[in-house]
């Protein structure tokens, strides 16, 4: 756990002697249901086994520093579980699954601090209203994970937890922003996680350590009670070690909420099963695009696009038609054509302060403290003077734009009758921690349609000393609005038919 982190693990559990039988590192909600129902561990034995894996691998030997605070409620929320459970069964569809929430969730018994020293112990009143819809199906909040400072970028470095380092190559970053929740479901400290993805930030870390990450359509999860980025281009969503995971956490987190108008697209609109979908069979005879614009040339991208080869013949033996096409730009271009973070940012963050007890109310007191990582100085400077930008003629043309890439996307799909896109998420490897930057991301294409987008394994590359396994890399999946039964299917479909999920060597079984 980081330097400055909220709550310390020392005395959780004191299981290092005893070590749970249960083994949460590989476990999944089914999993944990059938174990439940089946008498061989309990609720409160789960969520032991996950704090153990918190204190052995993020406090201590790889030092993988993703969790800024640990839920000290934990242990008693589950035993009351084993009670609810015992007197009338599962109390919902994720009971007694270990969550990992991104530090940008706002949580009622602990401090959401956007990873900043600057929010240090800032309390918010209430939960985020995915938060809420979480535990009431059962889920408990393992902890709070770090994260990059404010999300707004991907390294996953911040000034109130430090550097979170990927399990699969302690030398390199675990992508970000969400890369603390990447970090922490791939080295089993928690069975799934929460994630926000402004550009790329669900689905960076889900690339980078080897996991599934979903970002939805526009509306279809609430962001109420996120700390916010761009109103325009955030989304809350899962990640997870496998699709039929994430399909269930999507179930939970979706629907309407009035605090949220994005969501209100889904008035009067009946939401599918997306556990069910995701185990429909969908890759014969689909046919996918693949984004050649996302295809780099030069040695730097050679162990990326050997994958993506693969991976377009792993779908064509499953069945699929898989074609080239063509987007006219690359993901740099797009994001500097329509990107609208900088425009929104600082009225947007400062909205969220007035509704939580932090030591600071505006950005510019934020930037005056002087304790910002590094790496979030150059945004937060750009934002802050660009200050409220929502009425300048840059931010309409730009939204304009967006519309019509778009209206250009949907036409090109239409016109190819594809039912999906499909791109490596990163064109390079993810980077090494010393680099302080991540480069060719591909995640502006959803981030600017709003349309769902899903992460998946794609293999690793070659072992080398520093990554025994190789470096995870994430394909990704793009469906039209509202397509996410199409996306997780697909999704599925390709990891059972690779197998590329693999656990980490720095964080073996206890």
């Amino acid at each position: 756990m980081a330097a400055g982190a909220l709550i310390a693990t020392t005395g959780v559990t004191g299981a290092a002697a005893d070590p749970p039988r249960f083994r949460v590192e590989e476990a999944s909600v089914a999993s944990i249901r059938t174990a439940i129902a089946a008498g061989t561990t309990s609720c409160s034995e789960v969520v032991a086994a996950a704090l153990d894996r918190i204190a052995a691998y993020d406090d201590a030997g790889p030092r993988l520093n993703a969790v800024l605070a640990v839920n000290e409620d934990a242990l008693s929320t589950a035993a009351a579980l084993d009670e609810q459970y015992a007197e009338g069964g599962f109390v919902g569809p994720l009971h007694c699954v270990p969550v990992l929430l991104k530090d940008n969730y706002d949580t009622a018994d602990l401090p959401t601090t956007a990873a900043s020293a600057a929010l240090e112990g800032a309390q918010p009143p209430d939960d985020a209203t995915t938060v809420a819809r979480l535990r009431a199906a059962g889920a408990i909040v393992i902890g709070k994970a770090n994260l990059h400072e404010f999300a707004v970028t991907g390294v996953t470095a911040s000034s109130l937890g430090g550097q979170t380092l990927n399990p699969y190559d302690l030398t390199r970053t675990p992508g970000g922003s969400s890369g603390g929740t990447g970090a922490g479901v791939a080295a089993g400290f928690a069975v799934v996680g929460t994630g926000t993805d402004t550009v790329n930030s669900i689905r960076s870390p889900s690339s980078a350590n080897g996991l599934v990450g979903l970002r939805p359509t526009r509306g279809l999860v609430s962001r109420d009670g996120i700390v916010p980025v761009s109103s325009t281009q955030d989304a809350a969503g899962p990640i997870a070690r496998s699709v039929a995971d994430a399909a269930a956490v999507l179930q939970v987190m979706a629907g309407h909420d009035p605090a949220d108008p994005a969501t209100d697209v889904l008035v009067d609109r009946e939401l599918p099963d997306y556990v069910a979908a995701a185990g429909r069979r969908v890759l014969p005879g689909a046919r996918i695009g693949v984004v050649t614009d996302f295809l780099l040339a030069g040695e730097l991208y050679e162990p990326v696009n050997a994958v993506v080869e693969q991976a377009r013949a792993d779908l064509t033996a499953q069945g699929a038609t898989v074609v080239d096409v063509d987007l006219g730009a690359t993901a740099a271009e797009l994001s500097a054509t329509y990107d609208v973070q900088r425009f929104e940012f600082e009225p947007l963050l400062e909205a969220y302060l007035a509704t939580t007890d932090a030591p600071v109310r505006t950005l510019e007191e934020i930037r005056a403290l002087d304790r910002l990582h590094p790496t979030v100085e150059s945004f937060l400077a750009a934002a802050d003077e660009t200050g409220d930008g929502r009425t300048s003629a840059d931010y309409a043309q730009r939204l304009a734009g967006i519309a019509e890439f778009r209206d250009r996307v949907l036409a090109l799909m239409d016109a190819q009758d594809l039912d999906l896109l499909f791109y490596p998420m990163q064109s390079r490897l993810v980077e090494p921690v010393v680099e302080q930057m991540q480069r060719d991301r591909n995640g502006i294409l959803a981030a600017l349609t709003g349309f769902p987008a899903l992460t998946v394994p794609g293999g690793f590359t070659a072992p080398t000393a520093d990554a025994p396994l190789g470096v995870p890399v994430g394909v990704e999946f793009f469906a039209r609005p509202f397509d996410e039964p199409l996306l997780l299917a697909a999704g599925r479909g390709f990891e059972e038919a690779t197998g590329h999920r693999r656990p980490p060597v720095s964080t073996p079984p206890l």
